[in-house]
């Protein structure tokens, strides 16, 4: 073992120049100011720069800067998977790949622009194993000793040779990389990424080991200066510098980019992280409470840039190491990083070494990190919030708070903490629910109010306005206080709303996908009026019942509560009446008490207002969601009734759901379905209570549901059987949200599998002759979304679903019940049993009245229906006979891009007959499909094109209606730039078609359609292959096309299409190969590529056209050998 090499010496430029590293007295300056001060020494150093870059936030970042050129770019700025240096892969990354098109671009225009030096051998060949296939490569290549190597060679030696037998390709040359880089299309970025990680080096290979990165000095410049100066002995020396400036050049715009991208990225800094740890200690201690038991870090000397890490690890953008105990998990060990916090593998067994390799995902912050390993974290840190909350709230009943208070009092994250953790770290602060009067006269005066209250509430408007206060100058002073403490509540409550986001991330919003997310919820809140002047005496006289509320013992609460139920709770006058007085807060607090009577008043009220969007958000933010799940396993089942109906209430919206999930809710609720169905009339007191209870459960879970991520929770926790029991249930009120949580959850697979194998189709069937109308739409909508899968089509057909079905578009008034039943038609409509079974039903009469004057939602799955259908002959006529071609046509003008799919797909099939397209093409229908070709959306493009196909094929006059449409043919060719596969595929046939007709054959031919056809055959797709091929046999008979297709390399990888296991493909290829063959050197091209065998197999075909296309091809190279056999012997 040798010394350890002297540790870098970090020191500052003059005139403010960046800090650079010095390495054996040679500076590396960076991009950014770098560390000061010698480093500890510790490890072993390898003979390489080392640059560390400050980021203006703190954060370090540290890189590799090896000696020269395209290893700096390589091991600096690119991502590699393993900490090591030299060994692991390139990480699919945006920095990455923006990396890799630079170096591509680089090679290509040094083949074009400096074609000298692209010339230029490379001392080592570029070697790597390739994915690409012989075929592939053109006539610039031949087969010599078992590889496949390029005509071009210097000295014998070819600048490209490819083992196919192992997949081992070498390079020469950067004229042949480019080469390749054509060849391989849009696999070059997979090519180049290879071979970059199989040569690591690859200046050594391309200039010689002497330009290596070496330790010590690098002369090699030097040298390259001496070589030139030499002139006649080394006659490549100015190519070789001139290659090397290039390279030096590239490496720059290399570092350069990465630069610029590292320096968009958000990362983590020594500061942030010190921030956080300093603020969960504070929070940290044994208590039940507590966030976390322990934080500490594993290293207690910290550098001056803020780091723990130790600058070997610094290197890789390590901060700091941490040892976390929390409450419910084993001991974490994580990685602070400038990427994000990750867990590491702890220490090593009876050493203080860490184990830096990455456990799981990377998170953005440590919060965020400990909230997803620690349920117990979340909860409590969750619950200090909404405490906290609680306290910083003004006290409306305050005279000095009522009056205007400055938004800037409002405290920032770190005072807020500082001064919760001042008063009480973990115990919650609740309002007190028993007197502060000791006075017995007092009590029973405020008792007498109230009841006299009470009273009041039911008499006429008039006797209220007369009794209610004595004096009317002291009735307005108390009213603008008032008014004037709710202008306030709305102001502190927005500035609570972001305060409260800000700390720690405390209960960050998740990007779950929400099926139905209430865009209606956040309009009907922009429309509510904060400042209202006219107030009716309701909200007066409630405010006062609220007072009384806050300030009597247990029995005037339950006065109050009953005093409270007799106003009209669903008048949003009530409803923010009992907000602005902080109602709310006190209402959520007695849910707390173990008095049952406090409860369950206050869950009713609760219950009521909660169906105002602003209630049920402010109910949420003050944490009435957490104490309602609790309440849910109370083993009073009314308390679990009305706990659940005010979820159902309330989480109308994403953070709702997610609070009801994170708080084991999910499990809970669906705990309350578990109630066996009653199918007696005659039910006990008891049977009622459960079947509330199971009602009330699939309530919340209706709701809940809305969100993917709850839709899982509820699968997980068992609720698909259930749900499916309580199905089989004669009580309608039950139904309706059963059967809307299957409809909701049906768009998930798992659900759409589930719902077929539980039966449940037949109950859905049952229901859809329901005397309910929101029940028959659920149970529609659960058909309609199930009705992908052919099994489920089948079964609904079984159980006589369909004539139910179509009964329901006689209640047209209904428009979500009509678009439901609609939309399950239009997906059991793809099975051609269902199809005839419609016809039998008189369908198509039914839904052509639809086309006209219907909401979008219900034209949709109309078009829809008549699309599938229109696929029998019998209904194309009947649509004909109906009228209905007309009105499918006048949609083709619509803006609806699901609308427009589902109408050209119509038209389309409607076009199969030659009657039909008579109609559609005296109504301008093709051109209205043709228009829809410039539409951006892939789907319509694809559309359009397909139905394109049969109005060419049965149009009159195809040809010259074709050419009418001006700039119509350039533009469908186009789409063949497209990266779609469906696009590319329709267009294909539809060029195939097009290429009937000479002269049009001519116009596609002039717009470049050969290139672009034969650019496509090396996609994998058979769908395409088959349109392709057809296309390409079309296009062969104009001019020299055989001859060009041969030349742009498409003969090759379409006798590979042969090894297809799809017949269609199969017919399709061999027609393209039998037109093609028509030119001697394809014939070539197919015999070196086993056409012949191929052919022969499938000679034995029964399609007739597949027999003679293969037959005429094998014959043609057939004539082909025995002409060159004559020339030979003459």
């Amino acid at each position: 073992m040798g010394q350890d090499p002297p540790l870098p010496q970090f020191s500052r430029h003059a005139r403010g120049a960046p800090t650079c590293v010095v390495w054996n007295g040679r500076p590396a300056t960076s991009a950014r100011a770098g560390l000061q001060g010698n480093l500890p020494q510790r490890g072993r150093w390898t003979a390489r720069r080392f640059i560390f870059s400050l980021k203006p936030s703190g954060g370090c970042v540290a890189y590799l800067w090896p000696l020269i050129t395209m290893g700096v770019a390589l091991t600096r700025a690119a991502q590699w998977t393993a900490a090591g240096i030299g060994v692991g892969k390139l990480e699919f990354t945006p920095l990455n790949v923006s990396l890799l098109n630079d170096i591509i671009k680089f090679v290509e225009n040094v083949s074009s622009r400096y074609p000298q030096e692209a010339a230029l051998m490379f001392r080592e060949p570029l070697e790597w194993s390739t994915g690409m296939e012989v075929t592939a490569f053109g006539s610039d290549y031949e087969i010599s000793k078992g590889a496949l190597v390029s005509k071009e060679n210097i000295d014998g030696i070819p600048l490209l040779n490819f083992q196919a037998s192992t997949g081992i390709i070498k390079v020469y040359a950067f004229n042949q990389l480019a080469k390749f880089l054509e060849i391989a299309q849009k696999e070059k970025l997979k090519e180049t990424q290879a071979c970059l990680e199989a040569n690591r080096d690859p200046i050594a290979n391309i200039l010689g080991p002497s330009f290596a990165t070496v330790e010590g000095e690098d002369s090699s410049m030097l040298r390259l200066l001496e070589k030139v100066k030499k002139g006649n002995e080394e006659p490549q020396a100015e190519v070789q510098m001139k290659l090397f400036l290039l390279l030096q050049q590239l490496d720059m715009q290399l570092l350069n980019t990465s630069l610029q991208k590292i320096s968009q990225e958000v990362r983590l800094s020594p500061q942030a992280i010190k921030n956080d740890v300093q603020l969960l200690q504070s929070f940290s201690g044994e208590e039940d409470k507590s966030v976390l038991k322990s934080i500490s870090y594993t290293s207690e000397y910290e550098f001056s840039n803020g780091c723990r890490a130790p600058p070997w690890r610094q290197v890789y953008g390590d901060i700091c190491y941490l040892m976390i105990i929390t409450h419910d998990t084993d001991v974490l060990y994580v990685t602070c990083s400038t990427a994000g916090v990750f867990e590491n593998g702890g220490f090593k067994k009876d050493s203080e070494d860490i184990i830096y390799d990455r456990k799981g995902d990377i998170y953005k912050d440590l919060i965020t990190f400990l909230k997803e390993k620690s349920p117990t974290f979340a909860e409590n840190l969750t619950q200090i919030q909404q405490n906290f909350a609680l306290q910083k709230k003004p006290t409306a009943t305050r005279k000095t708070q009522k009056t205007e208070v400055p938004i800037n009092d409002e405290l920032d994250q770190s005072e807020k903490f500082n001064d919760y953790q001042d008063k009480n770290k973990f115990e919650r602060k609740k309002q007190p629910l028993k007197s502060k009067m000791k006075d017995a006269k007092k009590e029973e005066h405020i008792l007498k109010s109230l009841d006299s209250s009470h009273q009041q509430i039911s008499k006429d408007d008039k006797t209220q306005l007369k009794d209610q206060t004595p004096s009317k100058i002291k009735q307005d002073k108390e009213n603008e206080e008032i008014i004037t403490t709710r202008r306030y509540k709305c102001k502190a409550s927005k500035e609570k709303k972001f305060s409260l986001k800000k700390i720690g991330s405390l209960e960050a919003e998740e990007l779950d996908e929400s099926s139905t997310d209430s865009e209606e919820e956040q309009q009907d809140m922009d429309r509510q009026q904060e400042s209202n002047t006219d107030l009716p005496s309701e909200y007066w006289q409630i405010q006062k019942v609220v007072k009384y509320l806050k300030g009597g013992n247990q029995t005037a609460t339950v006065i109050a509560l009953c005093s409270m139920r007799d106003f009209n709770l669903s008048s949003e006058t009530c409803q923010l009446a009992i907000r602005d007085v902080g109602g709310l807060e006190v209402l959520i607090n007695l849910l707390d008490t173990e008095d049952i009577k406090c409860k369950v008043g206050s869950l009713k009220i609760l219950k009521e207002i909660s169906k105002n969007p602003q209630i049920r958000r402010c109910l949420a933010e003050l944490g009435g969601l957490q104490i309602m799940v609790k309440i849910l396993d109370s083993p009073n089942k009314d308390l679990k009734c009305l706990a659940a109906e005010t979820i159902a209430n309330i989480a109308k919206f994403k953070k709702a759901r997610q609070t009801v999930r994170v708080h084991g809710g999910i499990q809970r609720l669906v705990g309350l379905l578990n109630c066996d169905p009653i199918l007696s009339s005659n039910l006990t007191a008891e049977q009622k209570k459960d079947i509330e209870v199971a009602r009330c459960g699939a309530l919340a879970l209706w709701s809940c549901s809305k969100s993917k991520k709850n839709k899982e929770a509820i699968r997980r926790a068992g609720g698909i059987p259930l749900l499916g029991c309580l199905l089989k249930s004669p009580h309608e009120n039950m139904l309706i949200p059963v059967v809307g949580t299957l409809q909701e959850c049906a768009s998930e697979p798992s659900y759409s599998l589930a719902i077929r194998t539980e039966n449940m189709i037949k109950d859905l069937v049952r229901n859809l002759s329901s005397e309910s109308e929101e029940l028959q739409m659920h149970c529609a909508r659960a058909i309609f979304k199930c009705g992908e899968d052919e099994e489920t089509r089948n079964l609904v057909r079984a159980h006589n679903g369909l004539a139910p079905l179509v009964k329901l578009f006689s209640k047209s008034d209904n428009k979500e019940l009509l678009a439901a039943a609609t939309g399950a038609v239009w997906k059991c409509a793809i099975s051609m049993e269902n199809v005839d079974r419609f016809k039998n039903l008189r369908i198509v009469e039914t839904l052509i009245n639809l086309l006209v004057g219907q909401p979008e939602e219900v034209l949709i799955n109309v078009v829809g229906a008549l699309g599938q259908c229109a696929r029998d002959q019998t209904i194309r006529a009947a649509i004909r006979r109906s009228e209905g071609i007309e009105p499918l046509v006048n949609l083709l003008t619509g803006t609806n891009n699901a609308l427009l799919v589902n109408v050209t797909k119509a038209v389309g099939e409607c076009a199969v007959d030659p009657e039909n397209m008579v109609i559609i093409e005296s109504l301008d229908g093709v051109r209205l499909l043709w228009s829809l070709l410039k539409k951006p959306n892939p789907d319509i493009q694809a559309s359009a094109a397909w139905a394109i196909c049969p109005c060419i094929e049965n149009a009159k006059e195809a040809g010259e209606m074709v050419r009418s449409f001006v700039g119509g043919l350039e533009l469908i060719v186009n789409l063949l730039k497209s990266d779609n596969i469906e696009v590319l595929a329709s267009v294909c046939a539809a060029l195939a078609k097009i290429a009937m007709d000479e002269e049009n054959l001519a116009v596609i031919t002039d717009h470049a359609v050969v290139p672009m056809l034969s650019s496509l055959t090396y996609i994998r797709d058979d769908m395409l292959r088959q349109h392709l091929a057809g296309a390409i046999a079309c296009c062969c008979k104009w001019g020299n096309n055989r001859v060009a297709f041969g030349q742009t390399g498409a003969v090759a990888p379409l006798v590979h299409y042969l090894k297809s296991k799809n017949p269609l493909v199969h017919c399709a290829t061999a027609q393209a190969l039998h037109q093609l063959s028509f030119d001697p050197k394809n014939c070539i091209t197919m015999h070196e590529n086993g056409v012949v065998r191929l052919l022969l197999n499938l000679m034995e075909s029964t399609n007739e056209a597949l027999q003679e296309a293969a037959a005429g091809c094998i014959a043609n190279i057939r004539r082909l050998a025995l002409a060159n056999e004559k020339a030979r012997y003459k």
